[in-house]
């Protein structure tokens, strides 16, 4: 995969629609993916060798979003806000430019504001998968 713009690495969240609409989330600046897959350890006295073993096939798979940025649109602040407090799941898409896109329900588990006296407002939030992920290759 060749060199892509930072820039271009999107969080989009759905709007529950039939057929869903999905809207960049504003103010982002900085974007973090992460594709997790735990393991299932399996090894026992009797492997003499002492290697670990693993179970093919086995463990969970989940994908992890970290974003922050600047407080720019009252909106779509508040539908984050009425996310973590209601404890709602939402579709969203991330899009990695040169890769693809994934798309899955989302659980928003952080969300932090701070602002220095002389700067804007910002943000930062996390959202964990909470369902099947797809993907579509690019």
């Amino acid at each position: 995969m060749a060199a892509q713009k930072g820039i271009s690495c999107l969080i989009k969240r759905g709007d529950a629609a039939s057929p869903e609409v999905f809207t960049n989330l504003g103010g982002l600046r900085a974007t973090s993916i992460r594709i997790n897959k735990e393991t299932v350890d399996v090894t026992t006295k009797s492997h003499t060798d002492r290697y670990r073993r693993l179970l093919a096939g086995a463990g969970v798979k989940s994908i992890s979003l970290s974003g922050s940025g600047l407080f720019e649109n009252d909106t779509a602040v508040s539908e984050l806000v009425n996310d973590i407090l209601g404890s709602t799941f939402d579709n969203y898409q991330i899009v990695v430019p040169g890769l693809g896109t994934f798309e899955a329900a989302f659980d928003l588990s952080g969300l932090e504001f701070g602002g220095d006296h002389n700067d804007a407002v910002s943000f930062s939030g996390t959202l964990e998968s909470a369902g099947a992920v797809t993907f579509s290759a690019s």
